[in-house]
C-alpha cells in the first residue's frame, strides 16, 4: 500500500519567524516532531502604533467546504495553493491524490478527517486508510462512521473501535429512512453527511437529537451547497437533502472571522490604537462574526467599509462582568476567556462541551495556562468556564504551552501587552489556520526571539 503524507509542512517550512535570533530549523512530520528539542518564541513589545494594519487568512471553514463540493461537482482545482493554512492544504492534497489502495495521513486536521471520511466512503472505487496524528487517533469519530454505515458505507477501524485510523472502501450510498444523528457532539459530522447527500441516489434525511452545537456551521454548509445547485431544506432539527447532485459553480471565499478575533482581543488592550482588518464582510455567513458583537462588551467598535473593517474604541463603556453562551461559536472561547482576564473583567462562559474533543482539551488547557498569568479560572461539570476576579502572583516569564493547538498560541499572544515577556511553545502550530500570524504581529510592533530548548 502506498503511503501519502498530506499532513503538510509546518509553518517554518513556508514562512520565517520575524525574529531577532534564529537557528536553522530541522523539520519533522507529526510522529517524529522535535523529539529532543522544543521550539519557543519569546514575545515582547514596546510602544504600539496608533494604526495597525493586519492581513487575515481566507476562512478555512468556507475553503474546506468549497473544496469538498468542487470535488463532488467535478470542478477542477489546483493540488496546491501557496500561502493557505495547513488544514486546507491537507484537505486539498488528499482530494487530488490517487485514492486507490493508499494510506492518507492528515496530521492534526480534524475537519479533514471528518469531511474525508464521508467523501471517500461515497466515492466509488476509493480504497484508502485515513490516519492522523497521535491526538487525532484519540478524537472520536464513531457517530459519523455509524451514520455512514447505516447508508451502506464500508468503513472499518484499524485499531481502537470508534477512533482513527479508518479503512474505507468507497461505494454508492443510499438511505431509505431518516438518519438519526446526535447534534451535541460536532457539527462537522452533520456537515460531512450533508455534503455527500446530493450525490446519493435517494438523497438523505437527517434527524438531529440533543442540543445542536455550532449551528452557524451547519447553516454555512447549507448556504454553500445551495450555491452549487443542491436542493435542501432545514426545518428545526431535521435536514432533508435531495439526491439531485451538484452543479459547477465559482464562489469567492471570505476572510476569516475566527482569525479576526485575535485582533479584537488585541484592540481591547490598546484603547489608543485602531486596527484595520482587510476583507472582513459585514454580511458574512461565518458564525464567528459574532465576535464583533461580543467585543462591544470590551468597548470595541467595528466600522465597516467596502474594503473591510476598522476596530476603534467605542463611545460606550466596557462592562463590569458578563455571561455568554458559546454553544454556536465554541472556537471563540479561548479568545474571550484570555481577553476578559487580561482586561480584568469577570465572566462565565457556557456551551463549551465540544472543547474537550478539539486539538486539546481546551477547557483544561485554558485553566492551566491562565494560572501561569495569575488568573484562577474554574470549570464545572457542565463544561462552563468562569473567572470571578481571583488572582495569584504570575510567573516571572510565563511559558505558554500550546498543546498542538493553534488557538492557544494566538489567544495568548496578546498577553505580551500585560507582561514584559512571555514565551509561546511550538509557535508553528498557527500554520493550522493563520500561517502569517507571527509576521502580522511583528508588523504591529511585537518583538520576537526564536529559540530551541533542550527537553
Amino acid at each position: 500500500m502506498e503511503t501519502i503524507e498530506v499532513s503538510g509542512k509546518r509553518v517554518s517550512d513556508r514562512h520565517e519567524f520575524p525574529t531577532t535570533k534564529r537557528k536553522a530549523l530541522t523539520l519533522h512530520n507529526h510522529n517524529r516532531r522535535f523529539a529532543m528539542k522544543k521550539n519557543e518564541l519569546t514575545l515582547s513589545c514596546g510602544p504600539m502604533p496608533k494604526l495597525i494594519d493586519a492581513a487575515l487568512p481566507e476562512s478555512k471553514s468556507i475553503e474546506n467546504r468549497l473544496l469538498i463540493m468542487k470535488a463532488l461537482a467535478g470542478v477542477p482545482f489546483a493540488a496546491s495553493n501557496p500561502g493557505e493554512c495547513d488544514d486546507t492544504a491537507v484537505l486539498r492534497r488528499a482530494l487530488t491524490c490517487d485514492c486507490r489502495d493508499c494510506r492518507i495521513d492528515i496530521g492534526a486536521a480534524g475537519t479533514a478527517m471528518r469531511f474525508l471520511t464521508a467523501y471517500f466512503a461515497a466515492k466509488p472505487d476509493a480504497r484508502i486508510t485515513l490516519d492522523g496524528s497521535p491526538r487525532m487517533r484519540r478524537r472520536p469519530i464513531r457517530i459519523l462512521v455509524d451514520a455512514l454505515r447505516s447508508c451502506g458505507a464500508d468503513i472499518g477501524y484499524e485499531a481502537e473501535e470508534g477512533f482513527p485510523p479508518l479503512r474505507i472502501a468507497g461505494k454508492p450510498l443510499r438511505s431509505g429512512l431518516p438518519l438519526d444523528v446526535q447534534g451535541d457532539i460536532s457539527s462537522q459530522y452533520i456537515s460531512a453527511l450533508m455534503m455527500i447527500a446530493p450525490c446519493m441516489e435517494t438523497g438523505l434525511a437527517i434527524r438531529l437529537s440533543g442540543a445542536v452545537v455550532s449551528t452557524p456551521y451547519i447553516e454555512m454548509t447549507a448556504a454553500l451547497m445551495r450555491k452549487f445547485g443542491a436542493r435542501l431544506d432545514i426545518n428545526s432539527n431535521e435536514i432533508r437533502v435531495d439526491g439531485t447532485g451538484y452543479k459547477p459553480a465559482t464562489i469567492d471565499s471570505e476572510k476569516d472571522w475566527s482569525a479576526a478575533s485575535y485582533w479584537y482581543e488585541l484592540k481591547s488592550l490598546l484603547p489608543e490604537s485602531e486596527i484595520r482588518l482587510h476583507g472582513l464582510r459585514a454580511d458574512s455567513v461565518q458564525g464567528d462574526k459574532r465576535i464583533e458583537e461580543i467585543f462591544r462588551l470590551f468597548s470595541v467598535d467595528t466600522v465597516f467599509d467596502n474594503d473591510g473593517a476598522t476596530l476603534k474604541t467605542g463611545n460606550f463603556p466596557r462592562v463590569k462582568s458578563f455571561a455568554l453562551d458559546l454553544t454556536k461559536q465554541p472556537d471563540l472561547a479561548q479568545t474571550i476567556a484570555v481577553a476578559a482576564c487580561l482586561n480584568g473583567i469577570p465572566y462565565r462562559l457556557t456551551g463549551l462541551s465540544t472543547l474537550k474533543i478539539k486539538e486539546t482539551d481546551r477547557i483544561e488547557a485554558l485553566k492551566s495556562q491562565l494560572l501561569k498569568l495569575g488568573f484562577i479560572v474554574e470549570s464545572d461539570a457542565d463544561c462552563s468556564l468562569s473567572w470571578d476576579g481571583k488572582h495569584i502572583s504570575p510567573e516571572n516569564m510565563p511559558e505558554i504551552e500550546t498543546f498542538d493547538d493553534h488557538r492557544m498560541a494566538m489567544a495568548f499572544a496578546p498577553a505580551t501587552l500585560r507582561f514584559p515577556k512571555i514565551k509561546i511553545c511550538n509557535p508553528e502550530v498557527v500554520a493550522k489556520s493563520y500561517p502569517s500570524f507571527w509576521q502580522e504581529l511583528s508588523k504591529a510592533g511585537f518583538k520576537m526571539e526564536e529559540e530551541w530548548k533542550q527537553l
